[in-house]
């Protein structure tokens, strides 16, 4: 059966369907997204509450512990983990790839609701939950700056109206607001006064509450009309609240402002931000799981000139950061190296050939094919990525391999004296099972990534897939379109037309098949050495895998750095902005910087400060993200007190949403909170000793300075004291509590009391502070209790309910993950780490070693997959065994590529791999195909046929070879945005397919005629055992 003939016979609905393809794929390109990588999201939601004034402690046992119990009996959850600091927890719940984000919301917010009776009462609000990744980096920055307005103005801006509008766009996750806080009336009390007026903090807060109300009054009418009942019971602002009276006292009213400073200031005094060199406040946009980067972008772009236009005409709103132009850069450099990669496939055909008319056969094929994926990338749900259009890439050297398999045989019948139309029906008939076999079992291996599971199957899907869709789509037109092509266009060979550079190379060719029949007549003579060759390559492929340095994934260049400064526990808010300023000094004056944004306090704490380095485009500052980080950590300078760690943002983020200030980390988790505290310095400082290790972020001081109260309860009780009143006194001096609240038209305001910071700035303030009893008299803390210096954690963290520290790291340079894993493991073991304190890697580390244990499974999952269909398709055993013998010396050429030129095998590295299991053993097709047609219809020997098959196939398989590896090149080209990723893949396939190439036209030979003999023995064997059962039935 010829399935081409319908084609050749009809060449107007050839030539329309072709056009059809290209119609379809063409329109299906425009509509598809552009993002830089396949959706790899994990469904990951954020749960955040707070109490003001509440200690790490107090937030983890009274807040954290009981919501974690609720939410981790939801279905799906991967990982939980939460971080409890100053008044503010924060729970990150990251769920299996395949949980549906809104279902888990769902069910996070039934949980959170479940768990209401078990939350402290003092507070405020109810916790909350958004459906964003924290370890993700922010898709845009914006920033407000004015020379008019103050920070706590412009954060009431950002907060009440942008922040809103924002949200709304479509894709946007949280939009948070950072550098500043709310606008508040600030109470700061004067402890002498207090004192000097016998008034107690209590009385001054129920007197401000008090004061300021906001309730219904209603309404009086008669028979006509109505009115609406309002009074001034409502305080704006500080001027409003300073002449209040507290009581009276010796016949004279007693005010607000006797005892207390009232100022309009902001809610958090401890917080500030910046964007570059001017006070700014931030708005930082992440994006929901699953949203695409660009649109989302789109989106925001397109609302902020309505924005800029109901802002105040002093303040200045800017674009601090954009993930968008990185990304475009990426994807116009991939589609770039892809009509590169097209151009020089094609020059490849024309050489060869020497024909124009000759070469335009195959050339109109590859657009055809490439073209026409779109339209499956499209129905697919697919985007324009990195990956997919890296399978474009290669593919441009794989679909050009069947039009030029029947273009060749087309045209050797002609040369032979066929006419062109009878040869092309005689040509196609021929190679059609050997198309077939070719890309069936090419497309088997993609597809077995599939089967996967997990990260990898949903990381390299629209890789697979996209490459499998643009062979089945060339095999396709190689069956419709070429033949059609080769019988209207080729003409029988006429020498005397000739032109020189077909001339040139006939002559370049006939001399290569005569080395080649001489080479490969020594080969089968000596079919010992050239098979121990061949097992050489197997062993040496063990060999190099286990040596080669290995990683998860290459480094990516996104032109952005997250900078995270740590200061020294204990450190105050006044202490730790000067050394913020000196860090963000030192990362602004790298010439491969162009902007610097961040801010410091916040819920991050008051001695750490967060940045966000945009660097300038990769071709004007010719380093690479991780080269620039080296600079800047060579040229900072040293800050006693503090450290600054710097990373490049990466595409892809592991981590179970956990921010931190690295993708590798080390987690110890224990069920006692004392033995974390024990073993946690000791491993620090092992990994400190570790030369693989470097910039090691951990909390490795002896804990934040504390003072605690002790109260001597007899003592109060005698007093008439109870613990109650302690706590709400300490909590009315020192936790910027808020006891009121001004209603606005667009936001509500608080009204915060604390002494006055002049005073709180030392622990002997205690001394000063008075309990005020029932009967009015004062008695000093000091009558009944004592304070105690400790130190505690200014923070606690917990990881699925334990107790949990993390020790970001990063790799020092030219040190692998796998090295730095190995040394890691070696160092935890030397040290005794008990069995009550688990140890275990964390972020990209985690996630690596489970894909490197099962990668050599993947190797053998999808080499027996492509033996089986293979053995289907040949109906035989021992054929396939051929055929897959040509994959050791690819793997061998891979490795070597990848150790000889200092890089790390990482998941790219091994999807090359996959890529050379399914290009290599098109070789070993084309010859044994022909090898076994020579057999059955010509009657020659096996080593005959196998010799004959290898001459008349030489030159298909020197093109195929030669077009996959120009396809390759361009992916070996640096120095332009994402060539990070596409480097390691171009270079194990250039380096697979130049060994193999070379070894493979010779063992393939030699293997087709052992398997052989090895066949005919086996069906000698089954001959005489079917033989002697007939004579001897049971």
């Amino acid at each position: 059966m010829n399935l081409s003939a319908p084609f050749i016979a009809r060449p107007v609905a050839t030539m329309l369907l072709s056009l059809a393809i290209l119609l379809l794929g063409g329109v299906s390109f425009t509509l598809l997204p552009v993002s830089p990588l396949p959706n790899m999201d994990f469904p990951v939601i954020t749960v955040q509450a707070s109490l003001p004034g509440a200690s790490p402690e107090i937030m983890a046992s009274s807040v954290a512990t009981p919501l974690e119990r609720s939410l981790g009996s939801i279905a799906g959850v991967s990982q939980m983990t939460s971080r409890s600091s100053q008044g503010s927890t924060r729970i990150i719940i990251q769920f299996d790839l395949s949980r549906d984000i809104n279902g888990a919301a769902r069910d996070v917010q039934a949980a959170i609701n479940a768990a209401r009776n078990l939350l402290p009462s003092g507070m405020r609000s109810m916790p909350t939950y958004r459906k964003i990744n924290p370890s993700q980096a922010p898709i845009m920055v914006l920033s407000l700056t004015s020379e008019v307005l103050d920070k706590g103005q412009l954060y009431d801006i950002g907060s009440t109206i942008l922040a809103q509008k924002l949200s709304q766009v479509p894709g946007v996750g949280e939009v948070q607001v950072g550098g500043s806080s709310l606008p508040a009336v600030r109470v700061e009390l004067q402890p002498q006064q207090l004192e000097q007026y016998g008034v107690s903090l209590d009385e001054v807060r129920q007197t401000i509450a008090n004061a300021n109300v906001r309730r219904p009054k209603g309404m009086v009418e008669d028979d006509h009309r109505h009115w609406q009942v309002a009074a001034n019971d409502q305080l704006h602002e500080a001027a409003d609240y300073t002449p209040l009276i507290i009581r009276y006292q010796d016949g004279a009213a007693l005010r607000l402002g006797d005892v207390a400073r009232v100022k309009d200031s902001v809610e958090d005094r401890y917080n500030s931000g910046f964007f570059n060199n001017e006070p700014a406040v931030l708005l930082i946009v992440n994006r929901q799981a699953g949203a695409n980067i660009i649109e989302t972008i789109e989106g925001i772009r397109a609302e902020l000139p309505a924005l800029q236009a109901i802002l105040p005409g002093s303040v200045a709103l800017d674009v601090a950061m954009d993930r968008s132009p990185v990304i475009r850069a990426t994807l116009h450099e991939a589609e770039r190296t892809l009509l590169i990669a097209v151009a020089l496939v094609i020059l490849l055909v024309f050489l060869f050939l020497g024909k124009l008319r000759t070469a335009m056969i195959p050339a109109l094929a590859v657009p055809v094919s490439l073209v026409g994926t779109f339209a499956v990338m499209y129905l697919a749900g697919f985007s324009l990525n990195t990956l997919s259009l890296m399978a474009l890439i290669l593919a441009a050297g794989l679909v050009v391999d069947d039009a030029i398999v029947v273009l060749e045989n087309i045209a050797r019948h002609i040369d032979d004296g066929v006419p062109p139309l009878r040869a092309a029906y005689i040509g196609t008939r021929e190679v059609g099972f050997t198309l077939l076999s070719m890309n069936v079992s090419l497309v088997v291996v993609f597809v077995s990534i599939l089967f996967m599971g997990g990260l990898v199957e949903r990381l390299f899907r629209e890789f697979s897939l996209t490459l499998a869709a643009a062979i089945l789509v060339s095999l396709l037109v190689s069956l419709t379109l070429t033949p059609m092509l080769c019988a209207r266009w080729l003409k029988r060979h006429d020498p005397q037309h000739d032109s020189r550079l077909h001339v040139w190379s006939h002559r370049l060719h006939e001399r290569l098949v005569g080395w080649y029949d001489r080479s490969l007549a020594w080969a089968l003579r000596h079919r010992r050495i050239t098979l121990l060759s061949l097992l050489a390559t197997v062993a040496l492929n063990v060999v190099l895998y286990v040596q080669v340095p290995k990683t998860f994934l290459p480094q990516q260049d996104t032109g952005q750095l997250t900078g995270f400064i740590r200061g020294d526990d204990g450190l105050s808010f006044q202490v730790m902005q000067p050394k913020m300023e000196v860090f963000r000094k030192a990362v602004l004056a790298d010439p491969a910087v162009e902007s610097v944004a961040g801010f410091i306090g916040g819920q991050g704490g008051i001695n750490n400060a967060f940045m966000i380095v945009r660097l300038k485009p990769l071709a004007e500052r010719h380093l690479s993200a991780q080269e620039v980080i080296e600079r800047i950590r060579r040229n900072q300078p040293k800050v006693p007190g503090g450290r600054m760690f710097l990373m490049a943002d990466q595409d892809l983020q592991f981590g179970g949403g956990r921010q931190s200030s690295s993708a590798y980390s080390y987690s110890l988790l224990a069920g006692d909170l004392d033995d974390l505290r024990t073993w946690t310095p000791r491993v620090i400082a092992a990994l400190k000793a570790l030369p693989e290790l470097t910039s090691i972020d951990a909390n490795d001081g002896e804990g934040a300075q504390q003072i605690t109260l002790v109260v001597d309860r007899d003592a109060a009780k005698r007093l008439g004291i109870d613990m109650s009143t302690v706590t709400t006194l300490l909590n009315n001096a020192f936790s910027q509590r808020q006891i009121s609240t001004i209603y606005e038209a667009l936001n509500q305001y608080r009204v915060v009391m604390e002494l006055d910071p002049a005073y709180a700035q030392h622990p002997e303030v205690l001394d000063q502070v008075h309990v005020i009893t029932d009967d009015g008299q004062r008695v000093p803390l000091s009558a009944f209790a004592r304070y105690e210096r400790s130190l505690e954690e200014d923070r606690v963290q917990h990881d699925g309910q334990f107790a949990a520290e993390n020790i970001d790291f990063d790799l020092a340079p030219g040190v692998s993950l796998d090295q730095a894993t190995l040394a890691i493991e070696r160092a935890v073991a030397a040290i005794g780490l008990p069995s009550e304190v688990q140890g275990r890697l964390g972020g990209t580390g985690d996630v690596f070693k489970a894909a490197q244990e099962s990668q050599p499974l993947m190797i053998l999952g999808a080499l027996l997959l492509v033996y089986i269909v293979l053995g289907v398709l040949y109906e035989s055993y021992i054929h396939p065994l051929t055929i897959l013998s040509t994959l050791p010396s690819a793997g061998v050429g891979a490795l070597l590529a990848i150790i000889l030129t200092g890089e790390q095998f990482s998941l790219i590295s091994l999807l090359g791999l996959f890529l050379l299991i399914g290009v290599v053993k098109k070789n070993a097709i084309l010859m044994i195909d022909l090898a076994l047609q020579f057999e059955r219809n010509d009657g020659l020997a096996p080593a005959d046929s196998i010799h004959r098959a290898c001459l008349l196939r030489f030159r298909p398989i020197l093109m195929t070879t030669l077009a996959a590896i120009l396809g390759a090149v361009p992916l070996l080209v640096g120095g332009s945005e994402g060539a990070e990723m596409r480097q390691p893949l171009g270079l194990a396939i250039i380096g697979g397919l130049v060994l193999s190439q070379i070894l493979t036209l010779y063992t393939t030979p030699v293997v087709y005629l052992y398997l052989d003999r090895l066949r005919h023995r086996f069906n000698h064997w089954r001959g005489v055992r079917t033989d002697a059962a007939l004579d001897n039935p049971l």
